[in-house]
């Protein structure tokens, strides 16, 4: 009795298993085949067959791109450029080239010829802006796989912006294999955001959400700012936590990047008013035309260049460096002329001095306009100033950071020249006690004139950088010429360190006050200040020391 029991029971075991498993059988074989054929690419592709809505269509990209398979890159780019077509009768999808009435088509997976078809049995895949925009981030997203880092770095950046939850495996295998600290930060901060999107738990969302507040940037920010209203509190605040935080952040850096850009517009100063310094220090001369000797430089540059490019094209990344010596030759020379055969009349005389400097001002200007014509002429940037790239969430253009640079070297030289050479001695010596220095011997007429030659030399060197991130025209010396006199009246007459603090101070100053006050009324507030700090120190922050001054 009990063996037949046991038997019974056993019997309607097996049959109850043998039912389970054809059933379970079933089920899989039916959803194995429906998931083998949405994994399979070239099924997939076969997808864009038929009149489809673009929301199916885009659905279509996505499963491509999350595939991870190269492959697929034929037919996404085939669509993006409106060469992929579908059967009329079977919507069999090919890569089809119109020729007359006929189609070349190939395989949209393996790129095989399949012959020609009428156009009259084919039809386009529709695509529209938004398509090919979601087709360009799936070709990112492919290049993953790529042998070359910086194509991968650039593809796992991509993906920031429009990473999908689908792409979480894909995200999660190039993590696992990729080597480049660099691109593995990108890939986790896509992997974040791809995070926050999906229906994950709270922990993975809170471990994603400090993910891009190490990112801390808008973008990241953005991101955050849709979790701030989610249904779980502790995920909502730390959202609202790190959005504050990454604006504290883009503060900071916005703070920093104004500085740069002060340091450049500095540095500009520094150039245009080094020459100014001197003139005036040494022979208390206004030159109201010392702004076209920057023009003059900018306008050697622009020659330079356009010759090199008409019979030496090959060079042409060199022709500032053959630019800068004839910009400092051109400009010194029409100092020269200026001096010898005006100025040294006028000496003693500020105000017809003033006046005569403003009427050749408007001379140079006027022989500009009728030699190469009023509108603005294009300097190009060699190919070592072009571009940028960045410092944490700054950009620093390749172009300002070398003004900078030259800025600094040609204030060590002319600081070198004037402490250092027997010229410079006898140029300190007549800013100091002219009478003095004309009673050792020393031929003052002549130190005025090489004097006024370096410092105009020294603004056509002004005009070789400014003419790289300003439009080059007859009247570019204008914008820059009262600047130059506030940076030698603050810094001091004749003094070179305060020619170099009061360009940065005020360039800083400038860029710190433009994003309050607007350009116009922060140089307003500029000219104020720079009034009722010579009301304390008419001599500026470095006054220079000797009997003729102190006379």
């Amino acid at each position: 009795m009990t063996i037949s029991l046991r038997q019974t029971l056993g019997g309607f075991l097996e049959t109850l298993l043998l039912v389970i498993a054809l059933v379970a059988g079933a089920f899989l074989a039916t959803t194995g085949r429906s998931w083998a054929q949405a994994a399979d690419p070239a099924a997939l592709i076969q997808q864009f067959g038929g009149k489809k809505s673009f929301d199916d269509t885009e659905a279509t990209i996505k499963a491509l791109a999350a595939t991870g398979d190269p492959e697929v890159a034929r037919a996404l780019n085939a669509l993006a450029d409106g060469n992929l077509y579908y059967g009329k009768t079977d919507n069999r999808v090919v890569i089809g080239t119109a020729e007359g009435t006929a189609v070349a088509v190939s395989d949209p997976l393996t790129g095989a010829d399949l012959g020609e078809q009428p156009k009259a049995a084919l039809e386009k895949v529709r695509v529209k802006n938004s398509i090919r925009t979601l087709v360009a981030d799936a070709m990112g997203a492919l290049t993953l796989g790529s042998p070359d880092p910086a194509r991968r770095l650039g593809a796992a950046a991509s993906l920031f912006e429009n990473a999908e939850p689908a792409q979480l495996p894909m995200l999660d295998a190039a993590l696992a294999k990729e080597e480049v600290a660099s691109i593995r930060t990108k890939l986790a901060e896509a992997r974040a955001v791809a995070m926050i999107r999906s229906d994950a738990g709270s922990d993975d969302k809170l471990a994603a959400i400090q993910t891009l507040v190490g990112r801390g940037d808008r973008s990241a920010q953005n991101v955050l700012a849709s979790l701030e209203t989610n249904a779980d509190p502790a995920v909502s605040a730390a959202a609202k936590a790190g959005v504050a935080g990454i604006a504290q952040t883009i503060s900071l850096w916005a703070a920093i990047q104004n500085v740069w850009y002060g340091l450049s517009l500095g540095s500009v100063l520094l150039l245009a008013a080094i020459g100014l310094a001197i003139t005036f220090g040494v022979m208390g001369v206004i030159n109201m035309a010392h702004g076209e000797m920057v023009m003059l430089g900018a306008y050697t540059t622009f020659v330079v260049q356009q010759t090199m490019r008409d019979h030496a094209p090959q060079w042409l990344d060199y022709s500032l460096v053959l630019a800068l010596p004839l910009a400092f030759l051109v400009a010194g020379f029409v100092g020269f002329v200026m001096e010898r055969g005006l100025i040294r009349f006028l000496y003693g005389r500020p105000l017809e001095t003033l006046l005569a400097t403003f009427g050749v001002s408007l001379i140079l200007q006027q022989t500009i306009r009728t030699i190469f014509g009023p509108t603005n002429r294009e300097v190009g940037n060699p190919s070592w100033m072009s571009g940028s790239f960045d410092v944490g969430l700054m950009s620093v253009t390749w172009n300002r950071l070398w003004i900078i640079v030259f800025a600094l070297a040609v204030f060590a030289a002319l600081l070198f020249a004037l402490n250092r050479t027997s010229a410079g001695l006898k140029m300190r010596a007549v800013t100091q006690n002219r009478k003095m220095a004309a009673a050792m011997g020393i031929r003052t007429p002549m130190v005025d004139a090489m004097t006024f030659a370096l410092g105009s030399g020294i603004a056509g060197m002004a005009g070789v950088a400014l003419s790289q991130i300003d439009n080059v025209s007859p009247d570019l010396g204008q914008g820059y010429i009262i600047d130059s006199f506030m940076v030698v009246v603050f810094g001091g007459v004749g003094n070179l360190w305060g020619t170099l603090v009061g360009a940065m101070s005020l360039g800083i100053v400038n860029k710190l006050l433009e994003p309050y006050a607007g350009a116009v009324l922060g140089k307003i507030v500029v000219l104020v200040l720079i009034i009722l700090f010579i009301q304390k120190k008419p001599r500026g922050l470095f006054a220079l020391k000797g009997r003729f001054v102190d006379a």
